[in-house]
């Protein structure tokens, strides 16, 4: 797949290439990341991508004509059709589910916002999809697009040790969609903290009934719309019930 990444500052992305397991994803080409300057599309001698806001106010405003430039040499290098994607306080949370569409599909182009904002009239003729990362805003859209590029790369086949990994991960489907129980290692205790004793049983049975009733209270206590949801979906046992009682 590929992202092509409009961004005024492409220097940022360098520790995501080389670092951390999910470089492989971008060092077998499994993720191609291309990268695109407004800035070489803007005109005059000082090749300007922003201006003052119409109506006033503070801070300065992206130029719709050199982010179009950019996008159409974007999209004529793909020799496709492909998703517009706008980092923004107003688009979808990004949430697992869509990381898995995005993972399985051939990539997008990808627009990194800075200043005030992007003139409106090329988010209402070129952009198609709005993310947000949650309720707060970023000086710019390259870190939330390196989030969005870190969690599609690591579901990449081969990305990561152990292909198990992403399968226990929060939020995916094979828990349920709820939150991940905690992790215990060596030594066996800690600061006067002993590891939980189901988990040195050895008794796998008892290993992973432990852990789902771990998912099932830390998801209630933090995200109790996601036991909600498991529930309306039919995936909580009489076990589980139980087990959210006991916790009550």
């Amino acid at each position: 797949m590929r992202f092509d990444v409009l961004t005024l500052f492409p220097e940022l992305f360098a520790p995501l290439l080389t670092s951390g397991v999910t470089r492989r994803a971008y060092e077998s080409k499994q993720v191609e990341l291309v990268f695109w300057n407004p800035r070489d599309f803007a005109e005059g001698n000082y090749k300007r991508v922003d201006d003052r806001p119409f109506g006033g106010g503070p801070g300065m405003v992206m130029l719709a004509e050199p982010l179009s430039a950019c996008l159409d040499a974007a999209l004529a290098a793909r020799g496709a059709p492909a998703p517009v994607v706008l980092f923004s306080p107003i688009g979808d949370t990004l949430r697992h589910a869509a990381v898995e569409t995005w993972a399985a599909g051939e990539g997008a182009v990808l627009v990194c916002g800075r200043y005030e904002g992007i003139d409106q009239r090329f988010i209402d003729a070129r952009v198609t999809h709005q993310i947000s990362l949650g309720d707060f805003v970023l000086s710019g859209g390259e870190i939330a697009a390196m989030a969005l590029l870190d969690a599609v790369a690591r579901l990449q086949p081969g990305v990561l040790g152990d292909e198990a990994s992403h399968v226990q991960d929060s939020f995916n489907p094979a828990l349920d969609g709820l939150l991940d129980c905690p992790h215990y290692t060596r030594p066996e205790v800690w600061n006067g903290q002993a590891v939980p004793a189901p988990l040195m049983s050895g008794h796998h049975a008892q290993i992973e009934r432990w852990r789902r009733d771990q998912r099932l209270t830390m998801s209630a206590a933090r995200r109790p719309e996601l036991v909600e949801a498991a529930r309306a979906a039919g995936k909580l046992t009489k076990a589980d019930e139980l087990a959210l009682k006991k916790k009550l």
